[in-house]
């Protein structure tokens, strides 16, 4: 069956519970590309450099990937609803902080606590979805990977028609949208049951320890670099009104959105999982090494370009954290996110310092050889990921439960 058929077992069909969920995940998700068409303009009013503007991205990943560790330890005791309204309520705070900014240094540590408010949240929101969706995980995670797709494309819009009125609206735009969500949980979502075993800190370090979810981890570390440095340092180089580059960027966010949940599916049913990351991979690492050195057309053609690529690597790498290793999938998504939300963290501080360094170029090279380690890891590894993955995948496809931020 299309999962994405309305049918009983499609996503279309859900209890109010799952949507008030998705719809508080589509706002989560814009929180990542949010500042991407305000960048410039963060840089201008607070009298900052590109490399201290982009820390914006650096503290948010950083203690996303840290919070990851604690996660299913929160969860595991207070349950997942509670997990997401406390996560709600963080952002809430804390982006409406980040809008009364006076110094770069005071943006940046709001946006740190507004990093554990979403890791929180959306550590557990595809948990939750899972728990409460008809149709199954394959439909839950259509829906997750659609809200993820959306937040994406919607994140750049929004920040670019709330931005060309000021820098500050669109944290005090996201705050009010997530107290929104806030609400609609409280009201929707009944308190999901407790895992029957408390989750540690260090279970998520222990599940590293299988090959297969740690070449995974590795692979989405090297590709997670490219990824960031396109949504984090290309804003510069394109140096566009922020209306302009919110197009680009919603048209990227679309892209990402439509290979995702549609063409990535379809391509893995036809060529397999591992093939298409590969290719895929490398396909990007060319997107992005033509992007640096184009001119300011093909720069633009490139940004949008890279949105399917990434889409179709964000579902593969999805499927494989999840049904790669033996572990609980709640705890081998987190050990897996921990690592990956590093690269996220660095290349957004990396790419301008490199480009201080050199110039605007390299930060694109080193990007394109990054996604191109993330192919290599996938091709010495494929025994190891595609043996693994084809052994558990009966097991977890009787699982009730799913893993937590895959995305």
């Amino acid at each position: 069956m299309d999962p994405l058929d309305a049918g009983a077992g499609g996503i279309l069909r859900q209890p109010k519970a799952v949507w008030a969920t998705a719809g508080a995940s589509v706002v989560a998700f814009m929180g990542i590309g949010l500042v991407d068409p305000i960048l410039p303009s963060i840089a201008q009013g607070l009298h900052a450099t590109p490399s201290q503007v982009s820390l914006l991205f650096t503290s948010y990943f950083l203690i996303t990937a840290v919070a990851m560790l604690l996660t299913g330890f929160v969860s595991s005791r207070i349950g997942g609803r509670r997990t997401l309204l406390l996560g709600l309520a963080f952002v809430v705070v804390f982006a409406g902080l980040a809008g009364t900014s006076g110094s770069v240094g005071q943006l940046v540590g709001f946006r740190a606590g507004w990093g554990l408010g979403n890791a929180l949240f959306v550590s557990t929101a595809l948990a939750v979805i899972v728990g409460a969706a008809a149709g199954g995980s394959a439909a839950a995670i259509l829906l997750y990977e659609s809200a993820l797709g959306l937040g994406m494309a919607c994140g750049p819009l929004l920040g670019a028609t709330l931005g060309n009125l000021s820098w500050r609206y669109p944290f005090f735009g996201t705050a009010t949208l997530m107290a929104i969500g806030f609400l609609c949980i409280t009201a929707f979502l009944k308190e999901q049951p407790k895992p029957a075993r408390k989750t540690s800190v260090l279970d998520p370090l222990k599940a590293l320890g299988h090959g297969g979810l740690a070449s995974t981890a590795v692979s989405a570390f090297f590709y997670n670099y490219t990824f960031f440095t396109v949504l984090a340092f290309t804003p510069f180089v394109l140096d566009m009104t922020p209306y302009r580059s919110g197009a680009v960027f919603f048209a990227w966010g679309l892209l990402l959105a439509v290979f995702s949940v549609i063409v990535a599916p379809r391509m893995q049913e036809r060529f397999g999982s591992l093939k298409v990351l590969g290719g895929s991979l490398v396909l990007l690492a060319a997107d992005v090494l033509v992007l640096g050195y184009g001119d300011h057309t093909t720069a633009i053609v490139c940004t949008i370009l890279s949105g399917a690529f990434i889409g179709v690597n964000n579902t593969v790498y999805t499927e494989l954290a999840l049904g790669v290793s033996d572990a609980p999938r709640p705890v081998a998504s987190a050990g897996y996110n921990f690592v990956r939300w590093f690269a996220a963290a660095a290349a957004p501080y990396l790419a301008p310092k490199i480009e201080e360094w050199t110039d605007i170029h390299v930060p694109f090279t080193v990007a394109a050889l990054t996604a191109a380690l993330g192919a290599l890891v996938v091709v010495v590894r494929r025994k190891a990921l595609s043996h693994e993955a084809e052994e558990l995948q009966p097991r977890h496809a009787a699982e009730d439960g799913v893993g937590v931020f895959a995305n």
